[in-house]
């Protein structure tokens, strides 16, 4: 079962602001969008330098594993195999993409499911766009700011506005 959502909306608001002491980015790739599910988690990524995605999954995916070892006093990986990677070289690839990482996949944690989300769009729209916190949809369809989405991102030019991103995720 999913998540206590509601409970966990108010935690996950500042859990995501970069503390002021860190030292200055470097960054390897800009987050686009991103879903985090109970079991594995969604990225659209832009490389911004060479081998940029490559050393960013890595480091990702490391700290994970870091974190959750020293919290359950675990070893090694915490993930199996290698990430399924995907290029998306054409708008039209990136429109069916967004809609899926962002509405399809944090849907299916809609209380009931897929198809009650279906069957009751508007509703669980609203849901996952302000009650979900484990997502980068509100973002994209209600403009709020994200200190882990590029601000310079080629997803708010696909979309009109965020009426026209819910329309083309229906």
């Amino acid at each position: 079962s999913p998540p206590d959502i509601a409970a966990s909306t108010a935690r996950a608001k500042h859990i995501f602001e970069r503390p002021a002491s860190w030292p200055d980015r470097e960054p390897l790739a800009d987050v686009l969008a991103w879903t985090l599910m109970p079991n594995h988690f969604h990225l659209i990524l832009r490389e911004i330098r060479e081998g940029g995605i490559s050393k960013f999954m890595q480091r990702l995916c490391g700290s994970m594993s870091l974190s959750f070892n020293a919290r359950y006093e675990e070893q090694g990986s915490i993930f199996q195999g290698s990430p399924k990677i995907r290029v998306v070289d054409s708008d039209e690839q990136l429109r069916y993409l967004v809609p899926y990482v962002l509405v399809k996949n944090p849907m299916q944690l809609y209380p009931g499911g897929l198809a009650k989300a279906a069957a009751e769009f508007d509703k669980a729209w609203k849901w996952i766009v302000e009650e979900y916190p484990f997502s980068s949809i509100a973002v994209h369809a209600a403009g709020m700011h994200s200190p882990i989405i590029a601000q310079e991102n080629l997803i708010f030019d696909l979309f009109s506005s965020p009426l026209d991103f819910k329309k083309q995720s229906t």
